[in-house]
């Protein structure tokens, strides 16, 4: 289930340059940003439910994938059966997905969830205990070194081609203990590109994740921890802040949570016995 990529990546838009008293004017390059639409369907073709993302076009079925393990609608690749863009659509062809199910969803879409919302956060769970009722406390006895740790970021950095070519774009990846590259994947929310990466690992049939870190380019929130621990991955890393929210999740669900991971140091906000030196 490989997406081609059709829409633009990236876009060269017209632009003023002021540097002091110099004024030109010049073609930018900067991210792609495009409305995706998700629809799943049962067996018979039925369209059950929608939801729609801002994302940068590419890597489109993992995306899909990664959201509907997100929410508990698939458990892993047996359940689906297929992935296509919709052709119906013609000004906005390979702006619509259709995820096909095997059988009925895992999950009631009826429930109101992150589907229901575009994953805009908590007002798409009805709270934190009814999360925590449906993903299971991450285990596992992954350790993750804290020198490997603080250099995660940077790692991640060096992995991103669409930066280098926009400086505006954000990223998510899945790393070893050891820090080496699992998958890396670019978009301009963050929370797309973490369905990507976990996407990409569902599709290939490696979810549960317990033996790889997760590593983001901005602050955490609420969703992207419980996207990671749907996933069971046992640690997320992150250049920048939590939210309190995203503490007492990760707190809950058992995700070694690292946070303001730069310059060689770190801040441990839940679960620090899985870093070494930590203690």
């Amino acid at each position: 289930m490989v997406a081609p990529t059709a829409r633009r990546r990236v876009a060269r838009v017209p632009a003023t340059v002021v540097d002091g008293d110099a004024v030109r004017r010049r073609r930018e390059r900067v991210v792609g940003e495009e409305p995706l639409e998700i629809r799943v369907a049962g067996p018979d073709g039925t369209v059950l439910a929608t939801t729609a993302t801002m994302r940068t076009p590419g890597h489109d079925f993992e995306l899909a994938a990664g959201l509907l393990h997100a929410e508990g609608v698939l458990a892993g690749p047996e359940d689906l059966a297929e992935i296509r863009y919709c052709t119906d659509v013609e000004e906005q062809h390979y702006n619509v997905v259709t995820v096909h199910l095997r059988g009925a969803p895992r999950r009631d879409l009826a429930v109101r969830t992150l589907m229901s919302t575009a994953s805009c956060g908590v007002c798409g769970a009805a709270s934190l205990d009814a999360l925590c009722e449906r993903v299971p406390v991450v285990g596992g006895g992954l350790r993750v070194d804290g020198g490997v740790l603080s250099g995660l970021p940077d790692a991640l950095r060096a992995a991103q081609p669409l930066f280098d070519e926009t400086g505006g774009i954000h990223a998510a990846g899945l790393f070893s203990p050891g820090g080496d590259v699992l998958a890396v994947r670019e978009d301009v929310g963050r929370h797309n590109a973490l369905d990507k990466v976990l996407g990409a690992r569902l599709l290939a049939g490696g979810l549960p994740a317990g033996d790889a870190v997760a590593v983001l380019s901005g602050r955490v929130s609420y969703e992207l921890v419980q996207k990671t621990a749907a996933a069971g991955v046992p640690v997320l890393v992150a250049v920048s802040a939590p939210s309190s929210l995203a503490v007492a999740t990760a707190e809950r669900l058992g995700v070694t949570l690292a946070a303001f991971v730069r310059d060689g140091r770190f801040t441990l906000y839940a679960h620090p016995g899985r870093v070494v030196g930590a203690a």
